[in-house]
């Protein structure tokens, strides 16, 4: 960690170090210690640094300057940098907003909101990040995530590749993008389950913008998909660490070629299931990981005759 100097003046006992009687001494502004440049004893800890506190969230905000304001994000619009006037009846104490005012304070958030969408880029941005927030919440994922799938859709309307699709659909494909980007792969049905359109049109306009834009992502792992799946059917973590070591297996016996990686990930979670007498049955796991019954079945039998594999108080599968 880097040692920095700031506006802190140690007295001569501070500086006089017990240990080599050392003089040279050095403040941690991170830690709020004062420490021995010559042994490294830390002479003093939990210091005040009463200097100024710049907040800088990222390298482009460490050159200006600032004491004050949230970190600029790309899921809003105009990057979080305007003024919002709260829809509370509220001042900045708390307390309430008199009723003869509260007409003109209207007339200011109507006039604030046209204000902050000044041109067609930004409202279709306004619409498309607002829609990427709602399927990222209702999909649980992280603010990294969604940070990169707003960038996709910035780098999108930067290079015209709207222009006659949908705005929803690119949108719900810029966030599988993000996702298979980020390894934290969802699948098309997952997101066409929230998203206003189709899978077909997200499958279509994530094709299109992923070969405009070099979007080089590797394509989804069965192993992608088995912690999730285990967590969904609350199994334990054996079970999660013997489907990995079948899928494992299994790719090296090359019988991944052409299976779907969902399909093949419940397959090895019902086999592990099994294994570990924590049974869950064949529909439930379906659901879960939305293939068919059929599909689970058919990629247990394979595992299980071309594996050679023995199951517990089953015969063995022929």
């Amino acid at each position: 960690m880097a040692k920095s100097m700031v506006n802190f003046e140690p007295s001569e006992s501070d500086n006089l170090c017990p240990n080599c009687k050392g003089i040279d001494s050095i403040f941690d502004s991170h830690r709020g210690e004062l420490i021995c440049s010559s042994c490294g004893l830390v002479l003093r800890s939990r210091i005040i640094n009463c200097g100024p506190e710049w907040r800088a969230f990222d390298s482009e905000q460490r050159d200006r300057r600032t004491r004050v304001g949230a970190p600029m994000t790309f899921t809003i619009h105009d990057q979080g940098l305007s003024t919002i006037i709260d829809w509370k009846n509220k001042d900045f104490s708390g307390k309430e907003i008199p009723s003869r005012l509260r007409s003109q304070i209207y007339r200011l958030r109507r006039w604030q909101s046209r204000i902050r969408v000044s041109d067609a880029t930004e409202r279709n941005l306004t619409f498309a990040l607002s829609e990427l927030d709602r399927m990222s919440s209702v999909l649980g994922l992280n603010k990294n995530l969604r940070e990169n799938a707003a960038k996709i859709y910035r780098s999108a309307v930067k290079n015209h590749l709207i222009r006659g699709r949908s705005i929803e659909g690119v949108a719900a494909a810029s966030l599988y993008a993000a996702c298979r980007l980020c390894n934290i792969p969802r699948t098309l049905m997952e997101i066409a389950e929230i998203a206003r359109v189709d899978k077909k049109e997200i499958g279509r306009s994530y094709r299109f913008v992923a070969s405009k834009l070099n979007l080089n992502s590797n394509p989804t792992k069965a192993t992608d998909y088995v912690n999730r799946f285990v967590s969904e059917l609350k199994l334990s973590s054996n079970v999660a660490k013997k489907a990995h070591d079948i899928i494992s297996l299994a790719e090296r016996k090359g019988l991944t070629s052409g299976r779907g990686p969902t399909g093949l990930a419940a397959s090895a979670i019902y086999l592990a299931s099994i294994y570990y007498r924590e049974r869950r049955t064949q529909r439930e796991i379906a659901r879960v990981s939305q293939v068919t019954e059929v599909t689970v079945r058919n990629r247990f039998k394979e595992l299980v005759i071309k594996l050679n594999l023995d199951l517990p108080g089953k015969k063995k599968i022929s």
